[in-house]
């Protein structure tokens, strides 16, 4: 087989090989379309929906047992379980690609292609060019070098808009720059349903803005945020917009084209990849701001952002959660040609699923004494919200609720989950916060009822 890449973004992608790791074989069909994605024993056939089952059987942490019963992972807001396909990519990364890359050798050849391969799979994943992928640690990470490169051009009095409802790592990268002067706007939210004061937010916004840094979905409470609407009311003004979808990238398909944003960061691991993050920015933007880096580092983009070396196993594994995708997809319509109308095609099949498991969740929820939600509960402004909700019982802290359904095998997080801001806000912080249940396209009906009977036992 060629060393050259086989696979391109908008080409159809080979039948699946199956997986031969004994023979150390180097092939870009195994790395990111492996053999384990047609799980054996399950029939291929395509379907219009989501296909729970096959789904399921890709994710083999879902087979954990806690005291006898199948453990429930709406854990997934804190990062999502992973797919065999990325844990045996990352593995056969390992075996027979293992080197730093420029080399004049084979290892490190192979890595130059996983790299470019992946950044191609991210470009289709963003729906942008591959040059405008970059590749970092994770999101806040990424989003502190970027600060600290746009933080270059600024001035005393220049503006920033930052808003409460944000996850941290979207607000003090950004906040930091009052040190030289920068103005911080903080835009508020509506109280009653959690959602951002669009009127604040737009009159924070004039002709001293540079920056407007926003999220595209509420970590904490679910809320979808209008991301293009922000992003025309900045560009109106001469700003640029920073789009968090970290929380987002997992609950719907992401277009940076439609929505002009100049930049977009999330993380892999929310949406069934390894520990990473990745970063979508202009061309313009890219080449424009300067980055610090170490001078051996080239100046071209992407690589200028991406100064030392990455994780390159776990970049193999990007390509491979994005493939996983895709995949879902495929076999959700025949029709599809492309990797791009095959994230579309998975997408439309999660959402569908999502939005019925979140919309039982409030059901139940909403008959249980003691519960209060936070975030939008009206099943008619479903689109406004992702599955995600937090919620307090009484004055339980939620901590307790936590370890009571952890101990019956339901595994949740209580605290702020970084949304430190919106905590304060709501006046939580100092009460333990809240409680968070985040459902992914992997959970079932059946887990959301066994949650209501654990909770509904836990208020009685």
């Amino acid at each position: 087989m060629s060393e050259e890449v086989l696979l391109h973004a908008n080409t159809p992608l080979p039948p699946y090989e199956k997986l031969l790791c004994e023979k150390l074989e180097w092939h870009f069909q195994f790395i990111f379309e492996m053999g384990t994605m047609s799980t054996p024993g399950l029939n291929p056939t395509v379907t219009s929906q989501l296909d729970i089952a096959w789904v399921r059987a890709q994710f083999p942490s879902l087979q954990t047992q806690w005291k006898g019963q199948p453990a429930v992972f709406f854990d997934g807001p804190a990062g999502t379980q992973v797919p065999t396909q990325v844990m045996h990519t990352i593995q056969n990364y390992l075996m027979t690609a293992n080197a730093n890359t420029g080399g004049a050798f084979l290892t490190s050849r192979r890595t130059d292609e996983m790299i470019a391969h992946a950044r191609r799979a991210m470009a289709d994943f963003f729906h942008c060019e591959k040059e405008e992928v970059v590749f970092g640690q994770n999101m806040t990470t990424i989003t502190f070098a970027l600060s600290r490169a746009i933080a270059r051009e600024l001035q005393a009095g220049d503006e920033i808009v930052l808003t409460t409802l944000d996850h941290d790592a979207n607000f003090s990268p950004w906040k930091a720059l009052d040190e030289k002067g920068v103005v911080i706007r903080q835009v508020d939210i509506r109280e009653q349903d959690c959602t951002l004061n669009l009127d604040d937010l737009k009159s924070k916004i004039n002709e001293k803005t540079k920056l407007v840094a926003i999220g595209y979905a509420s970590n904490a409470v679910g809320t979808i945020n209008p991301v293009a609407q922000i992003t025309q009311w900045a560009h109106a003004a001469g700003a640029m917009i920073m789009i968090d979808a970290v929380h987002y990238a997992p609950h719907g398909l992401i277009d940076v084209k439609a929505l002009d944003c100049d930049f977009l960061v999330c993380s892999p691991y929310k949406f069934f990849g390894p520990h990473t993050g990745a970063l979508y920015g202009k061309r313009k933007h890219l080449q424009h701001f300067r980055p610090y880096k170490v001078r051996p580092c080239s100046e071209q983009i992407p690589d200028r952002w991406e100064s030392g070396t990455q994780v390159h196993e776990l970049i193999a594994g990007i390509g491979a959660a994005v493939e996983y995708l895709a995949e879902l997809g495929r076999r959700t319509d025949a029709l599809v040609k492309t990797r791009r109308e095959a994230l579309a095609a998975a997408f439309s099949a999660t959402v569908a699923h999502e939005t019925r498991l979140i919309g039982r969740l409030i059901e139940g929820l909403q008959a249980i004494p003691g519960v209060r939600i936070y975030g939008i509960t009206d099943p008619r402004r479903a689109t406004e919200r992702c599955s995600t909700l937090s919620l307090r019982i009484g004055n339980h802290h939620p901590m307790a609720i936590a370890s009571y359904l952890g101990e019956r095998g339901i595994f949740t997080w209580d605290g702020n989950y970084y949304a430190l801001n919106l905590s304060e806000r709501l006046g939580v912080e100092s009460l333990g916060g809240m409680l968070r249940i985040g459902l992914v396209h992997y959970n079932t009906m059946d887990e959301v009822e066994r949650l209501l009977a654990a909770l509904r036992a836990f208020a009685a």
